[in-house]
């Protein structure tokens, strides 16, 4: 879910724009949060995700492929970071989640069987789940397309912000805050479902265009440091403890802006967390992340992308063959530059 902050970033650390403007830049995504996306949205009209004939979910694989090429058409250089082991204090939210999949699944079940379609899609939305099955057909298909993944040891999203510190990426991209108050300079948000999108449990559709947020102009604009950014998500509530009852991004901010820190706000308000919070400000603030990656982006395998997808898991030969078509021809595009030049690093 992430911690909820939207509504306090200033406008004006925000720029919206097209894929175009990313032209020639490395971005890290958080290769989780992207496939629930893809999981999420590309199922059929009765809300069942897309199948083989064996009965394995390929919405993931259809999301993945199209997308990436879609990015690679517009110069981006994508690099996949997958969540490795998550903090012990997630162990809670990741139950809870998993209860609300399992309770959507059997509503999805329930208004499927009475024939109410609209309803039953709005559960099945919500009962997207990952599994290693899906995490590694996805990282083969990634290493079949030539672009590199990294194994986190913990949280994606803090290795991704990582790269981004380091400079060896442009950006993070993700839909969730986290990666700001785990350092990233720059959030790049949208990218997954950039394009028109049907609102939940409306007829209408809006458009979505990726946005960038601007971590130090953020926190120039709001007048705090990254410290205080940290406390404040943690008084809002994040995936390792909730916050405290009544307190908004809105609340939070202001509390923090006066008293300076959690510790003072908790004090004055007579309030406590679960969690000391002075742990949960030691895992943005110093994450495990690791060094061991190399950011090379290789020829595809072609031949191995057809097997897999449409030999493997039924996917339409047409289709995936138009598609690495274009693949061939965004590699060859950049700047008159002929073969892989702009990708190998």
């Amino acid at each position: 879910m992430g911690v909820k902050i939207r509504e306090i970033i200033p406008s004006e650390a925000v720029t919206i724009i097209e894929l175009e403007n990313l032209n020639g830049k490395a971005i890290a995504f958080d290769a989780y949060n992207m496939l629930y996306q893809f999981l999420s949205i590309i199922r059929g009209q009765d809300g069942k995700p897309l199948m083989d004939s064996k009965g394995r979910i390929t919405s993931h694989l259809s999301g993945l492929f199209f997308r990436t090429i879609n990015f690679i058409e517009k110069g981006i250089k994508p690099v996949f970071v997958f969540d490795g082991r998550p903090p012990e204090l997630k162990r809670v939210t990741i139950e809870e989640r998993e209860e609300i999949r399992k309770e959507a699944e059997a509503l999805y079940k329930e208004y499927l069987e009475k024939g109410e379609i609209e309803e039953a899609k709005k559960y099945a939305i919500r009962s997207a789940q990952l599994n290693e099955e899906i995490i590694n057909s996805a990282k083969k298909l990634i290493e079949l397309m030539g672009n590199p993944s990294i194994q986190a040891p913990s949280e994606g999203e803090a290795q991704a912000a990582y790269l981004a510190l380091k400079g060896d990426v442009y950006a993070s991209a993700s839909q969730d805050m986290d990666s700001l108050l785990f350092g990233s300079p720059r959030l790049i948000r949208n990218l997954s479902i950039v394009g028109k999108r049907r609102l939940p449990g409306r007829k209408e559709y809006v458009e979505v265009k990726p946005e960038i947020i601007y971590l130090d102009k953020m926190l120039n604009l709001l007048k705090i440091n990254r410290k205080e950014l940290i406390d404040i998500g943690i008084l809002v509530g994040t995936d390792y403890a909730e916050g405290i009852y009544g307190i908004g991004p809105k609340k939070a901010l202001k509390l923090i802006k006066q008293y300076g820190s959690i510790e003072k706000v908790l004090e004055i308000q007579k309030a406590s967390l679960s969690i000391d919070p002075s742990i949960i400000r030691d895992i943005f603030l110093n994450p495990k992340v690791t060094d061991n990656y190399n950011l090379e982006w290789k020829e595809p395998n072609y031949d191995g992308i057809i097997k897999f997808l449409c030999d493997e898991h039924d996917f339409s030969i047409e289709r995936v063959q138009n598609a690495l078509n274009k693949l061939k021809e965004a590699l060859l595009k950049s700047k008159g530059k002929t073969s892989l030049d702009m990708w190998i690093k």
